[in-house]
């Protein structure tokens, strides 16, 4: 029986950081992941191709709305062959290197399904062999998940790992859900010149952020022609002649369409089948992810995890920052905590959403006496001549103090402009300390100077 001072199970961003971590100061660490390619969600079939087609959307997009930039583009239209290829190019770009990190001889690397036989041994599914560790850090991630819905386990069913790996142009689809991956997927389908029809169970899609933002995109999809449906009761889907059918209630009206092809995007679970946790003695939460504490330790406090196996937020940097603290502490050194407070967030539609620090309702629900402001995007002189009128940016502070607890932009390259407020949230800051930075005109990034200058102008 091998033993490890480290075992870390998963290869992804938070297990890759995990390990990396736990190996500056120890020297056995061992890597037990099963998937069929290495590198992980983010990069394989996430956060790096998505945006790739995304970007590449957005840029068709562009052209041919030509004529509002005084441009005369005759056409544009999509290579879906020369764009697939683009993708694969850049993800085996970023993939390499990854997989290079895991495999070297710094890790031993187990490239099996790891299930725990007690609290303190894991067994590999192929070779049988046992292994021990002073410490265990779980960072297997997550996997599509199939609600009970009749019909959805249909096969030709499309996830979102179909649509990222596209060659050819589906004539039409139907996409399920309204998330992050639901409205970002949906949106590139519709620009790459399929005929979409999204149905969202919630009253609004992108539930996670406030209602205002998704009002704000909801409007942006239906003017470019997108066929969105919320507030909706799926019934069943059905399999027919020319791709499938979908049932559902519309408040009180019963709805029925088709398409080619059908998407399921209705969310991810923690990929945690078959690792026996319970013989571990891992607890999880009532939403099926795994129980942590601040320094992601589990209910067994040799166990940690870190990413999507846990949450409370499946995005990329924060999988990264917890996983290099479960691996510190599981090494007996300083780990601060994930400090949530200043975490950010960015939904890449188009208009984007972003946000940063503690949500407007969530600083209430603490106790804190606001001031918020916001400013449109359709008053701002940057946005306007990029025809980018869609959205606000919106900034709230302690009202005794003046310093900026959150900030949520909704609009162009909402993403980019979010972390001017993200470093002053992060570093303290108030609303007049943020007003001596040089805000340069004409750019986008000045229309924060204005919500700032009502802060200022109200701090008590």
């Amino acid at each position: 029986m091998e033993h490890f001072d480290v075992i870390v199970i998963g290869g992804g961003s938070a297990g890759y950081a995990a390990a990396r971590t736990v190996r500056e100061t120890h020297q056995r660490v061992a890597i037990v992941d099963n998937s069929d390619e290495l590198g992980g969600l983010c990069i394989l079939r996430g956060c790096m191709p998505s945006k790739t087609l995304i970007y590449s959307a957005e840029v068709l997009h562009l052209a041919q709305n030509g004529r509002l930039f005084g441009l005369d583009i005759p056409s544009a239209k999509v290579d879906m062959p020369a764009l697939h290829q683009r993708k694969t190019r850049m993800i085996d770009d970023f993939k390499s290197y990854r997989q290079e990190q895991l495999a070297s001889d710094r890790f031993t690397l187990f490239r099996e399904l790891g299930a725990f036989k007690d609290p303190k041994t894991l067994k590999l599914s192929t070779s049988g062999k046992e292994i021990t560790a002073d410490a265990f850090i779980i960072a297997t991630g997550s996997v599509v998940n199939f609600p009970n819905i009749p019909g959805l386990e249909l096969p030709g069913i499309w996830t979102s790992d179909d649509v990222l790996d596209l060659s050819e142009l589906p004539e039409s689809v139907i996409v399920l859900g309204g998330g992050v991956v639901a409205c970002e997927l949906a949106q590139f389908l519709h620009r790459a010149g399929s005929k979409v029809t999204q149905v969202q169970r919630s009253p609004h899609i992108l539930k996670e952020e406030s209602p205002e933002a998704a009002e704000v995109v909801m409007k942006a999809f239906r003017e470019e022609g997108m066929d969105l449906h919320t507030g909706t009761k799926l019934g069943k889907i059905e399999k027919t002649d020319t791709g499938f059918s979908v049932e559902f209630m519309e408040g009180a009206e019963s709805m029925r369409v088709e398409a080619r092809h059908l998407v399921n995007a209705l969310g991810r679970r923690p990929a945690i089948d078959n690792m026996n946790l319970k013989a571990a003695g891992v607890t999880l939460k009532p939403n099926g992810q795994i129980q942590v504490n601040e320094h992601q330790q589990t209910s067994n406090p040799k166990i940690y995890a870190a990413g999507d196996v846990c949450g409370p937020f499946e995005i990329v940097h924060i999988a990264i920052m917890q996983g290099e603290t479960a691996a510190r502490h599981a090494t007996g050194r300083p780990a601060d905590p994930v400090n949530l407070d200043t975490r950010t967030s960015v939904v890449f539609t188009d208009p984007q959403v972003a946000s940063a620090g503690i949500p407007v309702e969530e600083a209430k629900a603490r106790g804190m006496e606001l001031i918020e402001a916001e400013y449109p995007f359709d008053d701002h002189g940057k946005s306007i001549l990029m025809e980018a009128k869609h959205g606000y940016v919106k900034a709230w502070a302690e009202r005794s103090s003046g310093r900026i607890v959150g900030a949520q932009c909704v609009g162009k390259d909402a993403g980019e402009l979010i972390h001017a407020l993200a470093v002053g949230i992060s570093m303290g800051a108030t609303a007049k300390d943020l007003l001596k930075v040089h805000w340069y005109h004409p750019t986008l990034s000045e229309i924060w100077s204005y919500p700032l200058e009502d802060i200022a102008d109200g701090v008590s």
